[in-house]
């Protein structure tokens, strides 16, 4: 017998079935044969749902940090709404279509995106800064200095 557990494909136990992992299986993403089968499929269907963005505390500030390969500054947008959400949204565009082009395979994702991140009170929101590089954007969101409570000794009396 092995201690190495054995996993049936497709059992809640396997930690690589589809079932199990793959929340977006149900989704209309165009594929090559959908393309062809059903020509009423258009690639703007698609949608830029893959827009991963990694959030860090440092002492000084929050950092935000998103991969968005392909998309130019003026493609994406950096806001603060409502009482410290930070927004940041974009489109990347279809690719155009020539009727010559015999697509067989579409996996890069177009359309829109946005993302939304509730700031905490130390935000200091009027001093934020976004630059992208490399098609990475970084948001650097300044946190406020906490004040420490002055503690004052009281005499106690008796």
């Amino acid at each position: 017998m092995s201690i190495i557990p054995s996993f049936r494909r497709g059992s809640i136990f396997d930690p690589f079935s589809l079932d199990l992992w793959d929340s977006l299986k149900d989704f209309p993403f165009p594929s090559s044969s959908s393309l062809s089968t059903f020509p009423e499929v258009s690639l703007e269907k698609s949608t830029f749902l893959n827009t991963r963005i990694d959030w860090k505390e440092t002492p000084e500030a929050h950092v935000f940090k998103a991969d968005l390969p392909g998309l130019k500054k003026e493609e994406v947008k950096v806001e603060v709404a409502d009482d410290r959400v930070l927004q940041i949204s974009g489109e990347r565009n279809v690719e155009k279509e020539d009727k010559n082009d015999k697509w067989h395979r579409v996996e890069r994702s177009s359309g829109k995106f946005l993302r939304r991140f509730q700031l905490p009170e130390n935000a200091k929101v009027d001093e934020i800064k976004a630059a992208m590089e490399n098609g990475v954007l970084s948001v650097t969101v300044p946190k406020a200095k906490v004040k420490k409570p002055d503690v004052k000794a009281i005499e106690i009396s008796g």
